[in-house]
């Protein structure tokens, strides 16, 4: 079991900073995704702990051992590190079990030791082993990439954004099993992405980094629910907020009187709450909210859910305020209906003043 462990890493590019001050654990056994958007540093995080690159300041460990320091850089093939690329990077001259053996020894190459276990691992026949990769899906060469990666038995498993070149449905199908295989295999893993779904789903915890720094480390169901700013907030999904009074440990808003998940002080604050929070029923149904009010303006339907912006009948200052709600596909209301509009659950609040009203889409 190997713990990795990040203390005040560094990393300037000419006179621009990439990284600063950067802090992370990822405890042994668990997989941290590391999320963010374009240019906030993950590439870089990546090639330093890697080794790729060499870090201007901080350390990085590996299972109690020191790889980078102000005073040292062990280079990447002495740092017990299995490396997953974005498109799987197997050799197409190799049979599938010769390049899962590949960073092993001449002599456990030749016998392809541990090949047809690491096969299963990560949910492929042991038939496969003597097709060429180019026989494979993307999503079966990705599983065989993981299993090269494992192969060494390595101290730490790095995958750099795997699933980004395969299409929506294999994309999930391929990251469960690859959840799955290192799970199974016991692996310290981080894992880079851009994608909010890919790393709520897979992370056991999640670091947000924002502008080279690291905004919010916590675990999936945390950084949805509670994240600590607004601009997270439209990143990790969709956000709906509105302008609100808190007192008492609740806020009134033009939603109605709605529970705080968080105390904070009192005053005007921007309330913040997830679409699948808004709760649309028709006017004319009696168990219906007696609040707020909304007509219909567009709905989006996907099958399985639909996203509907609504109007509020009567918007702050006189101006209409949409906001945007997800519900269930077989429940998807017509443009033009009137709808009463509740909220389930606890939301959250900011203090800070320059968040945009209404509906916001990360």
């Amino acid at each position: 079991m190997t713990e990795l462990r990040v203390e005040g890493l560094g990393k300037t590019f000419g006179t621009h900073q990439v990284l600063q001050h950067v802090d992370l654990t990822v405890a042994s056994g668990s997989l941290m995704a590391i999320l963010g958007p374009s240019g906030s540093g993950k590439t870089t995080l990546l090639r330093l702990l890697c080794g790729f690159e060499r870090a201007d300041q901080g350390s990085i460990r590996i299972g109690g051992r020191t790889v980078s320091s102000a005073s040292m850089h062990v280079p990447p093939e002495q740092r017990e590190i299995g490396y997953v690329p974005q498109e799987g990077g197997l050799f197409p001259h190799l049979s599938v079990a010769d390049n899962i053996a590949f960073g092993l020894s001449r002599r456990l190459r030749k016998i392809h030791y541990r090949v047809a276990e690491l096969l299963e691992l990560v949910g492929l026949p042991a038939s496969y082993a003597n097709r060429p990769p180019q026989e494979l899906s993307g999503g079966q060469q990705q599983r065989v990439a993981l299993a090269r990666a494992l192969a060494p038995a390595p101290a730490l498993i790095l995958l750099d954004e795997p699933f980004s070149a395969l299409d929506a449905a294999l994309r999930i199908e391929t990251r469960q099993a690859v959840a799955c295989a290192l799970e199974a295999a016991g692996a310290t893993a981080v894992l880079v992405t851009h994608d909010q779904a890919e790393a709520l789903s897979m992370g056991h915890q999640v670091a947000v980094l924002w502008h080279g720094q690291v905004a919010q480390v916590a675990s999936p169901a945390e950084l949805y629910r509670l994240p600590a700013t607004p601009e997270l907030a439209r990143f990790v999904g969709e956000a709906v907020t509105l302008r609100g009074v808190a007192r008492q440990g609740q806020v009134k808003c033009a939603l109605g009187l709605l529970q705080l998940a968080q105390g904070m002080p009192e005053g005007p604050v921007q309330v913040l709450l997830r679409p699948e929070q808004l709760r649309l029923t028709p006017l004319s149904d009696l168990n219906s909210a007696t609040g707020a009010q909304g007509r219909v303006r567009d709905v989006t339907y996907y099958g399985h859910d639909a996203s509907v912006t609504l109007e509020l009948l009567e918007g702050e200052s006189g101006h209409p305020l949409l906001l945007n709600a997800r519900v269930p596909g077989h429940m998807s209301p017509r443009p033009g209906d009137l709808l009463a509009v509740s909220v389930e659950g606890e939301v959250i609040a900011f203090t800070d003043s320059s968040v945009e009203l209404g509906q916001t889409r990360g």
